[in-house]
């Protein structure tokens, strides 16, 4: 009875199928995106591979173009806050106060923002950064199989949604911050609203990080993956947890304090590897920080009746809105902000802040009317973006996945 070999082949000699053969090797070229689920936003990759190996790939963004550099041009300053809205969407309120610091310095009104204003700035902002790790954290446990801690993640980033809208009046794009100040005073009773949230957020977080510090699973998928030296991270450019993942001691509120971060405690976070497990790490490191800036913030809220949401100056600040629509004074004032937009003298400034990803900063050249002449976003997503390509080299293809996640490129911001 001839043996299956034969049989299956065809042939009769077969003793050459047994010899150990070293087959050639050839590179393919394989497309990741525009719309892939490990993306985090659209963004093409074209990969060389050899085998599961990657040997280049070639990162292209520019398919969510939100067009806000040039969109800035057309609109009066107090019209472009809808627009950092959209930049990294996932903590907004940052992108508000960055821009609302760059025109405030070329007013030469920094010194005169009302304190309770800056207090909600730094609420507002520091909400926003606990949004977005939760999100970044969550998404990518998510995409290499834990799927628990993502719902726990989403469901405390939903209980500060909830506050947000509360105070803004959306969910997600606020437009809450004004040149001068906020738009309207905190409600009733949020702080200690926002104060039983955390309680229960850094709850959420002990169960999470039982389930994924030590996971097996999880911690083969992330150490040792994607590791940037400090040397190459600095020379990238890289800020924020991706940067000080890298062992680069710099964040934009303690190196170049802004605002009330002066005076308020908290520790920088830093990893030593700058592999993927670190950035996990210090993201849910910041996490524990913001909560400990917000209990602060609540014990040092300034109150009374002199306390002011935005700056006192009709040149500046828009009027309250049942001011607007019951007296003519107030209604042209509101007009003539919105569509002639505040004189600010011309100049240049640029300011950045401590964003959700890392150092966001806005350069603003103003011409002396209400529009900027031009208005230039630094946005850590594409300068991280740029360093792909080298962090995922010679690694598989699965381990584009965790790559990409933990450095959280927010299309909106990257496609300024």
């Amino acid at each position: 009875m001839a043996d299956l070999k034969t049989l299956v082949l065809g042939r009769k000699d077969v003793q050459d199928m047994d010899e150990e053969q070293e087959l050639p090797s050839e590179l393919m070229t394989i497309n990741m995106g525009p719309s892939h689920p490990a993306m985090h936003g659209t963004v093409r990759i074209v990969l060389t591979v050899d085998g599961e190996r990657i040997v280049k790939g070639d990162i292209q963004p520019g398919y969510l173009h939100r067009c806000f550099e040039k969109e800035s041009e057309h609109a009066t300053y107090t019209q472009v806050f809808p627009y950092t809205d959209r930049l990294n969407y996932v903590s907004p309120m940052i992108n508000n106060v960055g821009y609302a610091m760059a025109v405030e310095k070329l007013l030469g009104i920094t010194k005169d923002i009302p304190r309770r204003a800056e207090y909600v700035r730094v609420i507002v902002s520091e909400v926003s950064r606990i949004t977005d790790h939760l999100t970044c954290v969550g998404a990518s446990a998510m995409e290499l199989g834990g799927f628990t801690p993502f719902l726990y993640f989403l469901k405390a980033r939903e209980w500060l949604y909830v506050l947000l809208e509360e105070v803004s009046g959306a969910r997600l794009t606020h437009s809450y911050v004004r040149v001068g100040g906020v738009s309207k005073d905190l409600p009733d009773g949020w702080m200690d609203k926002l104060l039983a949230r955390l309680d229960e957020i850094e709850a959420v977080m002990v169960e999470v990080e039982t389930m994924l510090n030590n996971n097996k699973i999880f911690r083969d998928r992330m150490a040792g993956v994607g590791v940037f030296s400090k040397e190459d991270a600095i020379s990238f450019g890289l800020t924020g947890p991706v940067g000080r993942a890298c062992g680069i001691d710099y964040d934009v509120r303690k190196d170049f304090p802004y605002s009330i971060y002066p005076e308020l405690e908290f520790d920088v976070p830093l990893g030593t590897t700058g592999d993927c497990y670190d950035r996990y790490l210090v993201r849910v490191e910041e996490i524990k920080q913001s909560i400990r800036i917000l209990r602060q913030c609540a014990r040092q809220l300034p109150t009374g009746p002199g306390e002011r949401h935005i700056i006192d100056d009709p040149r500046v600040a828009l009027p309250p809105k049942r001011d607007a629509y019951n007296t003519i004074e107030s209604m042209i004032r509101h007009f003539k902000h919105i569509v002639d937009g505040i004189k600010v003298p011309a100049g240049e400034a640029y300011t950045f802040v401590e964003g959700g990803n890392g150092e966001l900063g806005f350069f603003i050249v103003a011409d002396g009317t209400g529009r900027p002449f031009k208005c230039y976003v630094r946005s850590p997503s594409f300068v991280h973006l740029s360093s792909v390509e080298k962090t995922m080299h010679n690694h598989l293809i699965a381990d584009i996945v965790p790559i990409f996640g933990m450095i959280n490129m927010i299309g909106g911001e990257c496609d300024k």
